[in-house]
């Protein structure tokens, strides 16, 4: 990004950003949270807890996470792993959506299969990508399959230090408070990019996550979490801690998704299962033709199968499914 003027960035950025620097950094190095994944500098393992945790709170990844690299130490021994394990992991520990399961365990085959390329946008010496390696910077870990533009820049910054400027919810809510930015996207990461110390994403991103987890949350702890842009901060100055709004995550208990996860435990214990012998392992008030009957067990399977996590025959007139090996 092109260098700026302060009267360049939307908001109310102060013109001393090396002090603004200089006092999260010091902050965040003091005293931080000590997820295990901030211990490492291991693509497969930083991803692994990027796509962990896109629906899951911190402190309930973390085991997840551990029992994941415990069975799947590396990218090739998840590459090697059958899908249906992997997803039936994923379903057990509750961690979202099965899908990203199953685009973690092909995101693992693409690197140990070297399908992933240099990126066309080379930086910090324009490392390029051999067979079987990762990636370095945002562009080539998009390639991956599942990964965004947000995860992918979160490995590159947490494991090769060549990422741009995280910009999640909770960062978004400090440059809203702190500097007054606009609630807009490309604002939002105008602001972050110009704050972030060039070469820093490493220890900036993490810094800035941590802020807005720990000092700014929904309710802020200014003072006990000794937030260090207090003296620079809008909303510490005038009392006013309203914050963009954020879009309300529909209920998990209930819902299709819970039920589809339900499917996919199910099924990763037998080979395959007829319709009306699945059907009331998944929901005890399952009745082949009332509401929650075949045809709402069809449309759940053929979500999965949609998502190639499931494959549904017919055989003599029965319907059977199973996962997808």
């Amino acid at each position: 990004m092109s260098e700026q003027s302060a009267t360049d960035v939307p908001g109310e950025v102060p013109a001393d950003l090396e002090a603004i620097q200089r006092a999260l950094v010091e902050w965040y190095e003091t005293d931080h949270r000590e997820y295990p994944w901030r211990q490492t500098e291991d693509p497969y393992e930083i991803l692994v807890s990027e796509v962990m945790s896109q629906q899951t709170q911190l402190d309930r990844v973390v085991d997840a996470w551990r029992d994941f690299l415990d069975r799947w130490p590396t990218a090739e021994a998840l590459a090697a792993a059958d899908r249906g394990d992997v997803v039936g992991f994923w379903t057990s520990h509750s961690l979202g959506y099965n899908n990203r399961a199953k685009y973690l365990h092909e995101a693992a085959r693409q690197v140990v299969e070297g399908e992933v390329g240099p990126s066309d946008r080379p930086r910090n010496g324009g490392e390029t990508t051999a067979d079987g390696e990762w990636p370095r910077d945002p562009d080539g870990l998009s390639e991956l399959m599942g990964v965004g533009p947000y995860t992918a820049n979160a490995v590159a910054s947490f494991a090769f230090n060549n990422g741009d400027a995280v910009v999640d919810t909770n960062v978004k809510r400090v440059l809203y408070r702190a500097f007054g930015v606009p609630d807009d996207d490309d604002a939002f990461e105008t602001v972050a990019q110009r704050l972030m110390p060039e070469g820093e994403s490493r220890v900036w991103n993490n810094a800035v996550m941590e802020l807005g987890g720990v000092a700014c949350e929904k309710t802020p702890d200014c003072d006990g979490a000794q937030c260090p842009w207090r003296e620079w901060c809008l909303a510490y100055q005038t009392g006013d801690f309203t914050a963009p709004d954020v879009p309300t995550q529909p209920s998990f208990e209930g819902s299709r998704r819970q039920f589809r996860g339900r499917v996919v435990n199910v099924l990763n214990e037998y080979d395959e299962l007829a319709l009306d012998d699945l059907g009331p392992r998944v929901r005890v008030d399952y009745a082949p033709d009332g509401e929650y009957g075949r045809e709402w067990l069809r449309g759940l399977l053929e979500d999965l199968s949609s998502d190639e996590l499931v494959r549904v025959e017919e055989r003599d007139e029965t319907v059977v499914a199973r996962l997808r090996r």
